[in-house]
């Protein structure tokens, strides 16, 4: 299977927080955030294969600091391992203060995507080679997020097994 460098899936993504981004603490929206996140994960998944991906999960969205109206934010994103068909793509999330050019780490998230053939159908995928310290980390934790991952998907089936598909009002 070939390969592919971890840079070769980067992405980047730099937005002016409006006053319409805002929820009533004045930061900004959490579900704002989010769209973005998916947003350029999907496209970090799609260069490092090449064809149509899917969001299999967002597996953590960690919200560490607020992002204010006088703020930017920057995302950055990455595939950071591989499976067979499936790989994590990691988003960092940055806020600049404007006036003084204070950056943070605003938050993190990891997200799975499936690689899918033209029936829909998942796919074999390069495989994923980091060279930076931060890639080698990433890359270093990444089998016990996805056993994690496993688990949690196990779980979430049998959860679904016992919920009701009906509406109280149906």
């Amino acid at each position: 299977m070939d390969k592919k460098f971890a840079k070769e899936t980067r992405c980047f993504k730099v937005s002016r927080v409006f006053p319409t981004d805002v929820n009533n603490h004045e930061t900004l929206f959490g579900g704002k955030l989010m769209s973005y996140i998916d947003d350029i994960a999907s496209i970090s998944a799609s260069k490092l294969c090449r064809v149509t991906t899917v969001t299999a999960s967002t597996d953590s969205v960690d919200f560490l600091h607020p992002i204010r109206p006088s703020d930017s934010v920057s995302l950055e994103s990455f595939v950071t391992w591989t499976g067979k068909s499936s790989m994590e793509v990691f988003v960092k999330v940055i806020r600049e203060d404007l006036r003084s050019g204070e950056r943070k780490i605003a938050a993190t998230s990891f997200l799975t995507f499936v690689a899918l053939d033209e029936n829909n159908r998942p796919i074999p995928i390069p495989h994923v080679v980091p060279e930076t310290e931060e890639e080698w980390k990433l890359f270093e934790t990444a089998e016990h997020r996805a056993e994690m991952r496993r688990r949690r998907r196990e779980e979430s089936k049998k959860f679904a097994d016992f919920l009701v598909t009906k509406f109280p009002w149906e």
